[in-house]
């Protein structure tokens, strides 16, 4: 039985290789073709769905960086840590940057974009002309392992993620792709930074809330901790439970970003 299920693993893994490979050629330069999928949420409520048909997407391969965030603030001035309005980001944006257009020691060129707000996040994405990804697609992703599509057969994966997101962060954070590819290639999702998504967790915040509010005040970054279904995740119950601490205009210290694209 246990050889049959290891060669039933191995052929699906396969098959999810083959898919990727096929799509790999419709993913923009820097992005990785995410064929679809089911997401399985963590947590919800009794009446949110079990299940999330994810459809095919592309996703950077690496969290956006310092350098690249430049670029964009040195286009668009009004993202620039001086001259952002206290409504779109805290008063810690960019803390760590030497000044409005210059990075510093503190601030590596490859290491990724923090102290940046959802809003300023969202914005450089448009710029990109992609956008962020949602929790469903993002949690997707994120839940591979090394070698199989389904991370929670991995039982050293798990364990790896657990540990992380246990772990204090650095002062100082470690260059992009530092980290191990996960199986479709995308690189640190885990053990790097947390990363905004762009829906806000509807058990937190209702959808007619969201309506009233143009500038999208209160709304969070991901779901939140309600309605556990799985307790022993731990890892996903700190990321949830993070998420639903977060407002749009907050800065994080470990808090990046990365973009998305529909294929």
């Amino acid at each position: 039985m246990a050889s049959r299920r290891l060669i039933r693993l191995a052929l699906a893994a396969v098959g999810a290789a083959s898919e990727i490979l096929a799509m790999a050629a419709e993913a923009p330069p820097g992005m990785v073709a995410i064929p679809p999928g089911v997401y399985r949420p963590a947590f919800r409520a009794d009446s949110d769905l079990k299940e999330i048909v994810v459809q095919p997407f592309a996703i950077d391969r690496y969290p956006v960086t310092n350098a690249e965030f430049l670029e964009f603030v040195r286009a668009h001035p009004r993202w620039r840590r001086s001259q952002v309005k206290p409504i779109f980001a805290d008063s810690q944006y960019l803390k760590h940057w030497a000044g409005d257009l210059e990075l510093g020691p503190g601030a590596a060129t490859n290491a990724p974009a923090t102290w940046v707000s959802w809003f300023a996040a969202k914005a450089y994405a448009g710029w990109k002309g992609k956008r962020l990804p949602s929790t469903a697609e993002w949690e997707l992703v994120a839940g591979s392992g090394t070698t199989l599509p389904d991370g929670e057969k991995d039982p050293e994966f798990l364990k790896q993620v657990a540990a992380w997101h246990s772990s204090p962060a650095p002062e100082r954070l470690s260059p992009v792709g530092a980290g191990k590819a996960n199986f479709y290639g995308v690189h640190d999702l885990h053990g790097l930074v947390w990363e905004w998504v762009s829906d806000f967790n509807a058990s937190m915040v209702t959808g007619d809330a969201r309506g009233d509010n143009g500038l999208e005040r209160r709304l969070f970054c991901g779901g939140g901790a309600q309605g556990a279904k799985d307790v022993s995740d731990y890892a996903a119950y700190l990321r949830f439970g993070f998420r639903s601490s977060l407002e749009a205009r907050y800065v994080v210290h470990n808090l990046g970003f990365r973009c998305a694209k529909t294929l």
